[in-house]
């Protein structure tokens, strides 16, 4: 059964197949700002997410959210007060989370997903020893 849902921007029904809450139209719209973002920086290299917003009538949210995808970088990362690591609020260039706290989170992950691999095989491991098994019949017909 399809997933249908409202999209977040225009509201229309959409079949939702996963990403983004958005339909395939809002969804265009969107890397189509993109693509105009990364044409006007290729031709204004350095320039500042107020220029861009103000020349390309492209909403800071919008460009703010590409930067958090990854999508876009922050080359003067100095004085940068509109990206913060979401872990330590430590100002980053690009993406949620500063180098340090992205790579304990992944040391973490990388943790737990052994533990928990350990107790499988140990549960497992435990539940085959010392069990036998028999085939079981009801009468004599059955084995025949």
């Amino acid at each position: 059964m399809p997933d249908v849902r409202n999209c977040k921007r225009c509201g229309k029904l959409y079949n939702y197949i996963g990403g983004p809450m958005l339909c395939p139209i809002c969804l265009d719209k969107d890397e189509e700002d993109f693509k105009r973002i990364k044409d006007y920086l290729y031709e204004n290299p350095g320039a500042s997410m107020a220029e861009i917003s103000s020349v390309l009538e492209i909403s800071t949210e919008k460009i703010t959210r590409f930067l958090r995808e990854g999508r876009l970088e922050i080359i003067n990362n100095e004085n940068n007060l509109i990206l913060e690591c979401e872990s330590c609020g430590r100002p980053i260039k690009t993406g949620r989370y500063c180098d340090d706290c992205a790579r304990e989170m992944r040391e973490d992950l990388k943790k737990t997903a052994r533990n928990i691999k350990a107790s499988f095989n140990t549960d497992t491991s435990k539940e085959s020893e010392g069990v036998g098994m028999r085939y079981l019949y009801r009468n004599k017909k059955e084995l025949e």
